[in-house]
């Protein structure tokens, strides 16, 4: 009995392991916290039938050659402009800067936004907003290209880290408004790094 008794708390133990590892794959922080945050009721951008079944985000695999270090030349004197949605929103942005970078050999250009409302909330200040589509759009990743979050750095350099490219919340979810990402920022290379399309089971 005392065996059974002992048997029975390590199964159930191996079973709540397997639950709360179900719902936090990915082999990075950035994969598990957007894992957590897509199954956790209060902060999924999912619709709530696809929650409900939701066994994780299908990545890319993490790639270091993704990291790239850019040179960012400031547009000082840009003005901000209306920025189409996926709704009738409009999200007034400026380009704050261009990310000048090399990536496989390659020269790549990316414009990266600065938004008028969020640098007046706490917290977001210095936020800054990097979309971008690339080859892999409309396959593998989403049609509507990706994002990437980034600060303002304290020099004329920032680190892109394409691994942690996600979908923005319209993919999951057509209750959310979201920024058009510009054509100009379309990367004629495949950028097999962050998250994939996102696949209903």
């Amino acid at each position: 009995m005392k065996y059974f008794l002992v048997w029975s708390l390590l199964a159930l133990g191996i079973v709540s392991c397997q639950n709360k590892k179900q719902y936090n794959l990915g082999e990075t922080a950035f994969q598990q916290e957007l894992n957590a945050e897509y199954k956790d009721a209060t902060t999924s951008p999912l619709k709530d039938e696809d929650r409900k079944t939701f066994e994780g985000l299908e990545f890319f695999k993490n790639d270091s050659i993704y990291v790239v270090k850019a040179i960012l030349e400031l547009m000082p004197d840009s003005e901000f402009v209306p920025m189409k949605t996926t709704t009738s929103r409009i999200s007034e942005k400026r380009i704050y800067g261009i990310l000048n970078f090399e990536l496989k050999g390659e020269s790549f250009k990316l414009n990266i936004y600065q938004d008028k409302d969020l640098m007046t909330k706490e917290g977001y200040e210095n936020y800054l907003f990097l979309p971008f589509f690339d080859e892999t759009s409309g396959e593998e990743s989403y049609g509507g290209g990706r994002y990437i979050d980034a600060r303002i750095p304290k020099g004329d350099t920032i680190i892109i880290d394409f691994n942690k490219a996600y979908n923005p919340y319209c993919s999951y979810n057509d209750k959310y408004s979201c920024p058009i990402v510009p054509r100009e920022n379309y990367l004629a290379t495949r950028i097999e790094a962050g998250v994939k399309a996102f696949k209903k089971h």
